[in-house]
């Protein structure tokens, strides 16, 4: 980790909370990368990964943005544009919607076993705090763009709706060229609020994107996230959700392609500290190739949280031989007045839909890629259809390379 840590310590020494810093880059080298016999790291392909091929604060390359994050753009009444973690301009304005951004280091407290949080919270460049006032009902979409072009990039995002208000944000990422992407965003719903956030990741295949999100919902919040992981060498998710208040309810949508080798690693854990909350954790992908998938989904109730209702399902689709799909629910109890399920499927295109659809005269070619299509549509429908429909023309456009086997 030499390379890295003499350009990371370089940097850090520029800061106006060097010291703070340093202490917390100090923990990550002492800790070093994770292990996997670590279970939150089971199955990761952490022996290909090389920290040192990275640097810390690279120069910024021109990144004038492609079609989709242009379409996307033109959607948004609010337009957040990042680049390498750093707040580069605000479009747009709703009233009680503020865009603000910090240059402290992160905090790392409830994360202190997680390297690559550690590491964030030293290196980030500041948090980019997105508020919505209490009792607003935004009905407008509110859109961030974060774009990646050199070295290692390290964004922090934190979004809070207050009491009885409510939002719908897109997120998406682009670029990273042989880059390592390690954001952490947390977002705070207070008492009767709702936010539907979707995040769409189409980095360069040859970046390592390792996300961690933590939700907090207080009484009655609701939280509908949905995760689209379509880039990256190796693409993880930790998409975490603390019940801290009665009523909470909260959905994880999470979706997936795999080309090549590609790696989608997706974890969660959902934390229900308060009785009468609610979980549903949906995970769909499909894998070809030599790609992998993992998934990992963790239901935690505590003593007392009575009447808790949480559910996990994962479906995978081989379209490969060479393809391969690791599905873990796991549920840890500690009360009995609950409802509780999981259940996973690992397995190919289904012959008789094939059957059906050439019988009526489409190519085997083409049934196949509807049936792929529609397997990822049905995850884009809590979208607004606007955006939906430029998300599903891109995952149409990368569907042209995938092959059946």
């Amino acid at each position: 980790m030499t390379n890295f840590l003499d350009t990371a310590t370089h940097w850090i020494e520029g800061q106006p909370d060097a010291a703070e810093r340093r202490t917390m880059l100090d923990e990550f080298a002492t800790t070093g990368i994770p292990k996997t016999t670590d279970e939150v790291w089971r199955y990761a392909p952490l022996e290909y990964f090389n920290l040192d091929q990275y640097v810390v604060d690279a120069p910024f390359l021109d990144h004038s943005g492609d079609a989709l994050e242009n379409s996307i753009a033109t959607l948004g009444a609010v337009v957040v544009r990042t680049h390498n973690g750093v707040l580069q301009g605000v479009e747009g304005q709703l009233n009680g919607v503020t865009v603000e951004t910090t240059q402290h280091a992160g905090s790392i407290t409830g994360y202190e076993d997680d390297s690559f949080v550690v590491m964030n919270g030293a290196l980030t460049p500041g948090t980019i705090e997105l508020t919505v006032t209490p009792g607003r009902d935004i009905r407008e979409t509110i859109v961030i763009l974060h774009t990646v072009t050199a070295g290692a990039a390290f964004p922090r995002l934190k979004i809070s709706i207050g009491k009885s208000a409510s939002a719908r944000v897109i997120e998406i990422w682009s670029g990273g060229l042989d880059s390592l992407v390690v954001p952490v965003s947390e977002y705070h719903l207070d008492e009767n609020s709702s936010l539907n956030l979707a995040t769409y990741q189409r980095l360069d295949l040859s970046a390592w994107y390792v996300s961690r999100t933590t939700t907090t919902l207080g009484r009655d919040a609701r939280m509908h996230q949905s995760v689209i992981g379509m880039g990256a060498a190796y693409d993880r998710a930790r998409n975490d959700a603390v019940f801290q208040g009665t009523g909470a309810q909260n959905e994880l949508w999470t979706t997936y392609l795999g080309r090549g080798t590609q790696v989608h690693d997706l974890r969660s854990h959902q934390l229900h500290n308060t009785g009468r909350t609610a979980s549903r954790l949906l995970s769909k992908g499909a894998v070809a190739e030599e790609s992998r998938s993992i998934y990992t989904g963790l239901i935690e109730i505590e003593r007392g949280a009575r009447r808790t209702d949480a559910r996990q399902t994962n479906h995978n689709l081989l379209l490969s031989p060479h393809a391969h799909a690791d599905t873990v629910p796991n549920l840890d109890i500690r009360e009995n007045d609950v409802t509780c399920a999981h259940a996973s499927s690992v397995g190919p295109l289904d012959e008789l839909q094939r059957w059906y659809l050439e019988s009526r005269g489409v190519s085997r070619h083409d049934a196949e890629r509807l049936m792929i299509q529609g397997f990822f549509n049905e995850m884009l429908d809590v979208l607004p259809r606007d955006v939906a429909s430029v998300i599903e023309a891109d995952i149409a456009s990368q569907l042209d390379g995938v092959v059946v086997v």
